[in-house]
């Protein structure tokens, strides 16, 4: 999965956080494409106190939150429209390339499809596709302003999870790297010696996830075998843009 460096001039754009400044661990990191700028929901991420925005091109999701979870926005509009011209399953296998927690979001009422000539059969087939056949999860939204509270939402439920206080209370690891670390045991043949050990090379997730299989191996303790199951995890089957 090919999440390209950040560029200086994007990644500070319309960012909560200055140049060279450290991201508080209390704060919720989020990458929004700068696809989305006219979309309604950065404009009111920009201006929630415990949230470090960034904005720069995704190749994939329009949300990358903590680096951990992504999600992909439609508006009702552009779904039915990706439904008619088969972009929506295209889209949403690349989506479930994504090896950690994803999420697809919704956006509109009713009203929003007046004129589009899509049949409300069509739409529910098509999420009955997308939730039960391909495992992604919906997240239902109204409008911009409910699409961003249901990303700070999800933002907090994911550090919960992660953390293990959903399934294991009392097994709280404290900080962003003690987290990033269980993250990274859910990737196959790495448990907590090898996760840290990933981290302490990469730096996050997101730096694990990029890494070819000879920086993989090149790790102490990871290999060749295990380099090579980390890779075919996490490459998504199309380089296209979601």
């Amino acid at each position: 999965m090919d999440f390209p460096p950040r560029c200086a001039s994007l990644a500070h754009a319309g960012s909560n956080t200055p140049k060279g400044r450290a991201v508080p661990a209390a704060m919720i990191e989020i990458i929004a494409d700068d696809r989305e700028r006219n979309g309604g929901v950065i404009d009111r991420l920009r201006g929630h106190e415990k949230v470090s925005l960034v904005i720069e091109r995704l190749p994939l999701g329009d949300y990358l939150i903590d680096e951990v979870l992504l999600i992909k926005r439609k508006t009702l509009p552009d779904l039915a429209a990706s439904i008619k011209d088969g972009r929506l399953f295209g889209q949403a296998h690349r989506l479930t390339g994504w090896p950690l927690w994803k999420a697809f979001i919704p956006e509109g009422t009713a009203a929003d499809l007046a004129g589009s000539g899509m049949r409300r059969e069509a739409i529910q087939g098509a999420l009955i596709g997308l939730t039960l056949y391909l495992g992604i999860p919906l997240l239902r939204s109204q409008g911009p302003a409910e699409t961003a509270q249901l990303i700070l939402f999800a933002a907090r439920q994911g550090r919960s999870a992660a953390s293990g206080t959903v399934l294991r209370p009392g097994r709280r690891p404290r900080g962003k790297a003690r987290i990033q670390t269980r993250v990274l045991q859910g990737l196959p043949g790495v448990g907590p010696q090898r996760a840290r050990r990933l981290l302490e090379t990469f730096g996050s997730v997101r730096g694990v996830v990029q890494a070819d299989t000879e920086a993989l191996a090149a790790v102490h303790g990871i290999g060749p075998a295990t380099a090579e199951t980390i890779r075919w995890a996490v490459k998504v089957s199309s380089p296209a843009i979601l």
